[in-house]
C-alpha cells in the first residue's frame, strides 16, 4: 500500500510544478498559513503495466505533458539517482509503475479512455 501512495505523492509533485496548476494559500480563522493545492481535481486510475506503456506512447504524440515513476525508483533515495535510473531505459523498456498527465481535457480524457478509477 505505501508503494501505491508514494507513487501518488510523487507523480503529482511533478504535477505541481507545473504553471497554473496549483491555487491560493489557504488560511485558516486563527491566520495560520498552508501551503496551496491543485486547482483541478485529481483523477487517479488504475493501470497494468502494459496499459502504463501503451498510455506513455499515445501521449508522447499529445499536448500532455508527463511525471513517470518506475519499479528502480523504490529502490533509489534522491531525486538525481531517481533521474539516472530513468535515464537507463529506452522508453520502451521503461518499467512504469505510474504516469501523471496534464493538459487538455480532451486528450487526457481519450489517453484514458477506458482505464477504471482506482478502488
Amino acid at each position: 500500500m505505501w508503494q501505491k501512495l508514494n507513487v501518488t505523492a510523487f507523480i503529482m509533485s511533478g504535477i505541481g510544478g507545473q504553471q497554473d496548476v496549483l491555487g491560493e494559500p489557504y488560511i485558516d480563522g486563527s491566520g495560520n498559513t498552508y501551503l496551496p493545492m491543485s486547482k483541478q481535481p485529481i483523477m487517479i486510475y488504475a493501470a497494468t503495466s502494459e496499459q502504463l506503456k501503451e498510455l506513455l506512447l499515445k501521449a508522447l504524440n499529445k499536448e500532455v505533458n508527463m511525471s513517470i515513476y518506475t519499479e528502480e525508483l523504490f529502490n533509489t533515495y534522491n531525486d538525481v539517482d531517481n533521474r539516472a535510473k530513468v535515464a537507463e531505459f529506452d522508453v520502451n523498456d521503461l518499467n512504469l509503475v505510474g504516469i501523471g498527465m496534464i493538459g487538455k481535457k480532451n486528450h487526457v480524457d481519450r489517453l484514458t479512455k477506458g482505464l477504471i478509477l482506482h478502488a
